[in-house]
């Protein structure tokens, strides 16, 4: 497994974005994260965007952080923000999620960002066990979704 940093707009996190929504479209019956989302979001030094290539060099797993203040939507100075964590459903269970995690929060505590935020769904069972077991707890809601019965926040001190 290779993780490297991509723009947003790569190819590859373009296919992985296309997928993760869809999954979302399925479980939640909509159209997927309307969270709105641009290609500078994820740029260094305020951001960083991983994806995870198999042995073949396929395009397994994605995620990245960016960079979020005080705004009116929850945030709080300081924060990086955790967007489009996502494993291909053939990959799951090895710890790949895992390891992008700590990639990100690794390089969100070296740009200086004090706490990382995360918004999920009661849908996403898996990504609740992923977040609380690295260390993540409940957190008043932010961001697009804060007014949602659906989402669920977490945070965690880098």
């Amino acid at each position: 497994m290779h993780i490297r940093p991509v723009p947003f707009d790569h190819p590859d996190a373009v296919k992985l974005n296309d997928q993760v929504q869809a999954e979302y479209a399925v479980r939640y019956g909509d159209d997927g994260d309307a969270t709105p989302l641009a290609v500078a979001d994820f740029a260094p030094p305020r951001g960083l965007y991983l994806i995870a290539y198999d042995a073949l060099g396929v395009p397994v797993a994605s995620g990245g952080w960016r960079t979020q203040d005080e705004n009116g939507e929850g945030n709080r100075d300081g924060d990086a923000e955790l967007k489009r964590m996502y494993v291909v459903e053939d990959v799951r269970g090895r710890g790949i999620a895992r390891r992008i995690l700590a990639a990100l929060e690794e390089d969100a505590r070296s740009a200086g960002r004090r706490r990382m935020v995360l918004e999920t769904g009661v849908k996403q069972p898996e990504a609740v066990a992923l977040y609380t077991s690295s260390g993540y707890e409940p957190c008043e809601k932010f961001g697009y979704y804060r007014f949602h019965e659906l989402s669920l926040c977490y945070a965690k001190a880098l």
